[in-house]
């Protein structure tokens, strides 16, 4: 039988149109605009100036706390600004622009890199690399990788998880990343076992990826500590806690983390970028981007360079197609509109999602009327009608003591509500304003 988590869930239709297009290297841009915060924490401190001359892989701005990470050029070019610019948030960011010079191609090109098993770094080189590189979670939380693996004496750690799911619809990227990288994934969890003195590693794939499960298991075949779990299809999988529950079936503590019951989680994405800097010396200067929509002419998967606009991912699929209503960073359930096609790929982009009208748009809220649909599919055992109502009337202690801040913002209440209310928006917007209210009292 599937694995699976027992709380909650829905099956919203895949629409993965991409699964099939391998992965496509876009052509160096001529511009990057690389922002500054690309992960959770604080942002990195600039050390370039204007007119500035950069090279591939050299850092541009450096990790300025604990949570934190470097950024690095993602091209060779001259800083031609230091400046504001909107980004995949909608708020102005602090941005490093670039103009790349005709010299870029690029003694990074992955395409060039043969397999390397062999693993040459100790422990504590292999923790510094990562935490040079700039690696961050790739899975869209941005977390740093270096801080989820500074493991403290009091953590028992003994189990790695690498999460292949990719439950949000339309996205493939890491899906093609599995199929066409797999062995190297491999590798890197290899290292990162190696570098963590773990002994077990699974790596959760969705049932309908029957291809990268035979491909993973094939690639981990000569290494009985890895194993790969089919899990059965159901949204929101890939959350951390959900697929611990589902691998595990251990539950982590409400405000705890998955460390608390002897698990680190990574993306499959992240594990290959942790091969890339350990094996080959490269920093996270680029991703696997899905462009896709059920009008797109050309809709496929993409390594792009980070900083790369996003209108040039656009054009490269064919433009935006006619009746065009929204471009959504990510995917339908967790991503968020962008208000224009300037706006930057960063460490976080895993898609770029353009919908049209008639998918887009919304249809009248109306009234509760107490299914209880929202409470049925909420993966975190919360009630989310009493939690958007909370918000709404600016109840915000209540919203906190009714756990607000477990929400996970899957959007699960949202998409099953048959009167159409904006559940996430408001539960967003009520954690927004818990959290202010929690750092000012402490």
């Amino acid at each position: 039988m599937l694995k699976t988590f027992p709380k909650g869930g829905i099956h919203p239709a895949e629409n993965k149109i991409t699964s099939f297009k391998a992965i496509k290297r876009m052509q160096v841009p001529k511009v990057v605009y690389v922002p500054i915060a690309q992960h959770i924490g604080i942002p990195s401190e600039i050390v370039v100036d204007r007119k500035d001359k950069v090279e591939i892989g050299q850092v541009i701005a450096k990790s300025s706390g604990f949570v934190s990470s470097n950024i690095h050029s993602p091209v060779a070019g001259t800083v031609t600004k230091l400046d504001m610019m909107v980004d995949s948030s909608g708020y102005k960011k602090q941005c490093i622009v670039i103009r790349t010079d005709q010299k870029n191609e690029s003694n990074f090109d992955i395409q060039d890199f043969p397999l390397k098993k062999e693993i040459t770094m100790d422990q504590k080189d292999i923790l510094q690399h990562i935490t040079d590189s700039g690696i961050v979670g790739l899975g869209g939380a941005t977390f740093p990788s270096h801080v989820k693996l500074d493991l403290k004496n009091d953590n028992h750690v003994d189990c790695l998880i690498i999460n292949g799911v990719e439950c949000e619809p339309y996205l493939t990227a890491d899906h093609r990343l599995m199929l066409e990288k797999g062995e190297e994934i491999i590798v890197g969890i290899q290292i990162l076992m190696q570098a963590l003195h773990i002994k077990s590693a699974i790596i959760g794939i969705e049932n309908n990826k029957k291809d990268a499960i035979k491909v993973l298991k094939n690639a981990a075949a000569s290494d009985d500590r890895i194993k790969v779990a089919a899990l059965r299809v159901k949204y929101p999988q890939g959350s951390e806690k959900q697929l611990i529950k589902s691998i595990l079936k251990r539950e982590v503590p409400k405000g705890g983390l998955p460390m608390d019951v002897g698990v680190i989680v990574h993306n499959v994405g992240t594990i290959f970028a942790i091969y890339q800097a350990i094996q080959y010396n490269q920093p996270l200067i680029e991703r696997v981007v899905t462009v896709t929509g059920k009008k797109v002419e050309d809709a496929s998967n993409f390594w792009v360079k980070i900083g790369t606009p996003i209108k040039d991912l656009v054009q490269e699929v064919g433009g935006l197609p006619d009746g065009t209503r929204k471009i959504v960073n990510g995917g339908p359930m967790m991503g968020k509109a962008i208000k224009n096609t300037d706006v930057p790929v960063t460490k976080g982009t895993s898609g770029i999602l353009i919908i049209a009208q008639e998918e887009a748009s919304r249809q009248e809220s109306k009234n509760c009327i107490r299914c209880s649909n929202c409470v049925f599919v909420c993966p975190m055992g919360l009630e989310p009608h009493l939690l958007m109502n909370l918000s709404e009337k600016g109840l915000y202690e209540r919203a906190s003591a009714e756990d607000i801040m477990t929400c996970i913002e899957c959007g699960s209440c949202s998409y099953v509500c048959p009167s159409h209310r904006p559940l996430l928006d408001y539960i967003r917007f009520g954690k927004n304003i818990v959290k202010k209210l929690q750092t000012v009292k402490n």
